[in-house]
């Protein structure tokens, strides 16, 4: 059924997808004009927009089209002037208004299902949960039928959710309804007169004829070429818009031409000068009028700056590094030259493992000798963005559009109370509504997390306008009501104890709904599958079947509205499995009208909103289809095929990735973010990387939870390169940058490694043969080229991003939308204020071809997941995506703010911590072995910035030399040798000299970056913990995928918390068993061991060596002492010692001791024989 919509829409939209009804599509004229097809007359505004002029406005008066012919067709261009301000087209015809907001109801109101070579449906949907929503913009709320007889369906409301009538009469009318209306007479059922309807007929075109940054498809005639142009015209430098921009500088203007609007309007100094204190000579025959005025110096004002270390700690920090260095070279040196002849075995082992942790401490110490601090300016980002200008007279917010990804993928081991709550404090950031839309992907397509979703859209009418009337932080309902202290602090408002009284309340009972949610969908399904099995037993008795024979009815999942869930099933099913499910995709909040809409003191209304804007940003669930004997690739695919339906349905050009348990603790977050994206510079910018603080962790960080080593010292030193690593969460994108394009201006940084890497002169040229290709890709889409390149280009899409021509089309919109302001010095810029204009409402082919993008066949054939998008094969797919862009020669920024912008949950189990190391220690093994491997970067990426990629790479196999020289002491005691032939002078001061410089070098990086050395020290103990158990493991899974191809799975990491809800460290003394526990557990008992057997034998020996034993012990402690939090961990709470850990203590005793006499039966035989002094085993 056709929906009505308007023809042409007033300004680009965040979808920015042109779609031509057959009527309007034509052949591009190819003419200098770049009018837009189908357009007649038409002016460009200021933006570079053209809006259509009607005969009156036209010149040629009552001359039509035809009598004129093609050759007449024009286009008038008026200049800005202070006098002439151009407005933006805005369409004023009132059918047109409500037909657009009767479509986005329907859209909101319906679940869309589809997939590969199947249909895709759309189910109106009268309810989403068992509670009802009074939400205007939420699906199942409180709206009125239609008046028309016989139809039940919802009448289209307003914003408010009022009602909102297409005639004057009043008369309450769906969308349907209205729909059949304007295609039968046209005539209003109530009062029976005729609709107002627009001059051209209402169709689902989306066609955005006033805007030439819309793209439209290919034409009906020529399917194969697709017009991809951004069809900006091109501006010469002018001398009023200053260097790349299109700001009409008035008194610039004045001062620079000389002009003048009228006689009087300035004073004119003479060519020698401006008089007076100007620095020029005097102007004795007029007033002075001072220096040379400074124009736009406000809105000039950089977004964010650098901030460096202070010299007196970076300088020796420096110094320290190339002293260790040195001393280190000369260590291993004397090592190498003074074996050991009674232990030539045990001296070359600790040798090979000392050089390999010289190397990794190299590879891990040179990407810190440049750390750097960053520090933005919010208010000059309000000040370009949203402050009133002449470009922008109303002040509406020119930011570009943010789409946030949510990901989840088990409700069982991902809370949907989490879930929400994160998906609440998105909804309440600071950042314009009609610019934010969030996602949610459910990997596992569970009805639980779907109603969960709904009842946070729910809650949010409450919670947002509660959080922007009182100015909440954090925004996470959960941590804010936990928050202990004075909730009043720094609160003016008289009703805010009342507030939040009630929102308490309500978040109470919202918490009881959510978490009963479990039961009552099993309830739910149970009731109706009994009522289906009862008809099904009496549709068998009525057709005279035999009442004995079983039935075969489905075990379903029934959603609110007493229909199947399509997605995954309770108990399996045929379509309904984890694996085997249709796409799913639910608008659960429409996107917001334009204009702020207040709220009011209604007794219906929780809270007093009267100054509050009410709106709540787009809200999308989202579930990928999913077939048997296809590879999903697990969180890259998910997230691959959230960009396509972001890119279909909102288009946003910046990208915000969180896990379902990381929430925004800073609701300025994401405008922080923005800073660096709009500064000058920015266009080279792939993504902006925040800190990942938790919540949850136990207050010593036992296992080091809090990795603040890694993300205040590693981070903040990649940042002083090309940038800092992707870590998977709490990262903003650059949507341009996923698309696998190369950043502007891309550098390439010669030197000896290129010299290396490049052999042959042939590399380099085609690396820049590559280069110039991938630069004419991006371009071609966004100027305008020849007839040829366009069917070259074509045929090109569909290998690249898969056969979609609306996703196709919205990439150069996205690329325009993502560029700073047009201003001194910017390069790669765009108009301000063109991203001022109303957002198009979603329509049902929106939806359907956003269905069709998330088909689990779409990638099949493409470059997602190889260059594009999120990048396949490696479990540490974050890494990998940050690798690509940073090889492209993309930058990134770490954004460290001073309230921490994100907050998550991590495992204080040690099972589950342990499991969590050994993933990302696995990916790195991949990386190690694939064509990722920083050995093999472009010349793009800095030197640096490719030692810390190889160090990511080459760090898990550090645990086996690690595991080695744990075992080291050990066996010095057990035989009575150690490393070295003698404690001698020079082997103690190199151990002195490397060990204080060591400790120095760790107090100094806690004075650049902010850490305690209690963090440090933690830090060490799980790199020893983790080294000996995760990262060996990690290691032999990556050979054995490598070597035999076996693929590597794991589990999710669960967030829920523990059992005890008194304690909310309970999960910390939990004991799981797991194999990676065996390692650290061995070398603990053998060093426990080996020293009560070498205090033994020295005591009891007739010529006791001393200094053997004090090495051994040393060494042997030195061990211990980084184990001590895990053998902590295995007490439990209380120190219960589970029952496994004595049986392994034994086993291990036995066998060490069978070991040591098998090894040395003499030696013990001499002990025995040699008269009491020796030491005898009981």
């Amino acid at each position: 059924m056709a929906s009505p919509r308007s023809a042409a829409t007033g300004g680009l939209g965040f979808r920015g997808v042109g779609k031509q009804g057959g009527n309007n599509a034509g052949k591009h004229s190819g003419s200098s004009t770049n009018i837009p097809v189908g357009m007649g007359h038409a002016r460009r505004t200021s933006s570079g927009r053209f809006m259509n002029l009607s005969r009156d406005e036209s010149e040629l008066g009552a001359v039509t089209d035809s009598e004129m012919g093609s050759d007449f067709l024009y286009t008038v261009q008026i200049p800005a002037t202070p006098d002439h301000q151009l407005m933006s087209a805005t369409p004023s015809n009132r059918s047109v208004d409500i037909a657009g907001k009767a479509e986005q109801q329907f859209v909101s109101s319906t679940i869309f299902t589809g997939g590969f070579k199947s249909v895709t449906r759309g189910h109106v949907m009268e309810k989403m949960m068992e509670s009802e929503s009074n939400h205007p913009q939420m699906a199942g709320g409180r709206v009125p039928t239609c008046a028309m007889e016989g139809c039940d369906g919802k009448a289209m409301c307003d914003e408010r959710g009022e009602n909102m009538a297409p005639c004057d009469c009043g008369f309450r009318i769906c969308r349907d309804c209205y729909i059949d209306a304007l295609n039968g007479k046209g005539l209003c059922p109530g009062c029976k007169d005729e609709y107002k309807v627009p001059d051209e007929p209402l169709t689902h075109t989306d066609v955005r004829r006033d805007d030439l940054r819309a793209l439209p498809p290919p034409s009906g005639e020529d399917s194969a070429r697709m017009d991809r142009r951004l069809s900006l015209t091109k501006q010469k430098p002018a001398l009023l818009m200053g260097n790349n921009t299109t700001d009409f500088d008035h008194a610039r203007w004045l001062y620079q031409t000389k002009g003048t609007y009228g006689y009087g309007n300035a004073v004119w100094p003479k060519e020698d000068g401006y008089g007076g204190d100007g620095g020029g000579s005097a102007n004795p025959n007029g007033p002075s009028v001072g220096p040379v005025p400074e124009f736009n110096d406000k809105s000039r004002r950089p977004l964010s700056r650098k901030v460096s270390i202070s010299a007196g700690i970076l300088s020796p920090y420096r110094l320290l590094v190339v002293i260790r260095m040195v001393v280190l070279g000369m260590f291993l040196a004397w090592r190498v030259r003074h074996q050991n002849q009674d232990a030539v075995w045990l001296w070359g082992m600790s040798v090979v493992c000392e050089i390999w942790f010289a190397f990794s401490w190299i590879l891990d110490q040179l990407p810190k000798l440049c750390p750097i601090n960053r520090m933005t300016d919010l208010s000059v980002l309000k000040d370009k963005f949203e402050t009133p200008r002449p470009e922008n007279p109303t002040g509406r917010s020119d930011l570009p559009g943010v789409d946030v990804f949510v990901s989840t993928a088990d409700p069982e081991k991902e809370p949907p109370l989490t879930t929400g709550n994160t998906i609440l404090s998105i909804l309440a950031a600071e950042y314009p509504l009609e610019k934010l839309a969030i996602y949610l992907s459910d990997d596992g397509g569970a009805l639980l997390s779907f109603e969960a979703l709904a009842e946070a859209a729910s809650f949010a009418r409450i919670w947002v306008p509660f959080c922007r009337k009182h100015a909440i932080e954090p925004r996470n309902p959960e941590t804010y009501f936990l928050l202990k202290g004075d909730p009043t602090k720094g609160k003016k408002s008289p009703d805010f104890v009342k507030d939040r009284r009630r929102v308490k309340r309500e978040y109470d009972e919202f918490k009881v709904r959510v978490n009963g949610l479990p039961e009552a969908i099993r309830r739910r399904s149970e009731a109706y599958n009994s009522h289906e099995e009862i008809r099904a037993k009496r549709s068998q008795i009525e057709m005279g079947a035999d009442p004995s024979e079983p039935l075969n009815v489905p075990k379903a999942t029934w959603m609110a509205d007493g229909t199947h869930w399509p997605g995954t099933w309770t108990q399996s099913g045929k379509e309904h499995g984890r694996g085997d499910h249709a796409g799913i995709i639910q608008v659960m909040l429409a996107p917001p009208t334009h204009e702020p809409l207040m709220g009011s003191a209604d007794e219906e209304n929780l809270i007093d909103t009267t100054d509050v804007d009410i709106r709540l940003p787009m809200l999308v669930y989202v579930s990928r289809e999913k077939r048997p004997g296809y590879d999903h690739n697990k969180k890259a695919g998910a997230m691959n095929a959230l960009v396509r339906t972001s890119a279909v349905m909102s288009n946003g050009p910046f990208i915000l990735n969180l896990d379902c348990d990381h929430y925004i603790f800073n609701s300025l977050a994401i405008r922080e973010a923005m800073c660096f994206f709009m500064d000058k510079g920015g266009d080279r910018l792939a993504y902006v990387q925040f800190p990942q603080r938790f919540e949850g962790v136990d207050p010593n960080d036992r296992y080091a939870n809090h990795n603040t080593v890694f993300f205040d010292v590693n981070m903040r030193a990649l940042d002083g390169l090309q940038g800092p690593v992707y870590v998977g969460t709490g990262c903003v994108f650059r949507r341009i940058a996923l698309y696998g394009f190369d950043p502007p201006r891309a550098r390439e940084h010669g030197g000896c490694w290129d010299f290396i890497c490049c052999c042959c002169s042939g590399t380099k040229n085609k690396n820049k043969i590559i280069h110039a290709k991938r630069v004419n890709e991006i371009s071609g889409m966004i100027e305008h080229t020849s007839d040829e390149d366009d069917d070259i280009e074509a045929s090109m899409l569909p290998k690249r991003y898969g056969s979609s021509v609306v996703f196709a089309s919205s990439i150069a919109v996205a690329e325009f939308q993502g560029r700073p302001l047009a201003d001194k010095g910017v390069l790669n810029s765009r108009p301000v204020g063109a991203l001022t204009h109303a957002r198009e409402p979603l329509d049902a082919s929106t939806v359907a071809e956003a269905i069709n993008v998330i088909s689990c066949f779409y990638e099949d054939k493409t470059e997602w997941g190889g260059r594009v998008g999120w990048i396949y094969g490696s479990v540490t797919e974050d890494v990998v995506t940050g690798f690509r862009m940073h090889n492209r020669g993309w930058r990134s920024i770490y954004c460290v703010t001073k309230r921490d912008a994100f907050r998550g949950t991590a495992p204080i189990n040690l099972t589950d911590r342990l499991h969590q190391v050994l993933r990302w220690a696995t990916g790195s093994v991949e990386i190690f072995f694939s064509r990722n491997n920083a050995f093999f970067a472009s010349p793009r990426m800095k030197f640096l910035q490719r030692v810390a990629y190889m160090n990511v790479g080459i760090y898990p196999f550090t645990s086996v030399f690690l595991l080695v020289y744990c075992f080291l002491p050990a066996l010095s005691l057990f035989t009575g040798q150690f490393i070295v032939q003698t404690l001698n002078l020079s082997f103690l001061i190199y151990l002195l000299i490397i060990t204080v410089t060591l400790c120095m070098l760790a107090i100094l990086e806690v004075k650049w970056s902010g850490i305690t050395l209690e963090e440090w020290w933690r830090n060490e103990q799980f790199w020893v913990i983790g080294g000996t158990s995760a990262h060996v493991a990690a290691v032999f899974q990556g050979l054995l995928k490598v070597m035999a191809g076996v693929e590597i799975s794991f589990t999710l990491t669960s967030k829920s918390a523990g059992e005890d809800e008194d304690d909310i460290y309970a999960d910390l003394y939990v004991i799981k068993w797991t194999s990676l526990m065996i390692p650290p557990i061995t070398i603990g008992l053998t060093n426990i061991i080996a020293i009560a057997v070498g205090v033994s034998r020295t005591i009891y020996s007739t010529i006791p060596e001393w200094s053997k034993l004090l090495g051994g012990v040393f060494f042997s402690l030195w061990v211990l002492m980084h184990l001590y939090p895990f053998f902590k961990g295995l007490m439990g709470k209380g120190g219960k010692t589970p029952t496994i850990i004595y049986v392994w203590a034994g086993l291990l005793s036995v066998i060490i001791s069978l070991l040591w006499l098998y090894i040395s039966p003499n030696a013990n035989n001499q002990l025995q024989g040699s008269g009491g002094g020796g030491f005898q085993f009981p």
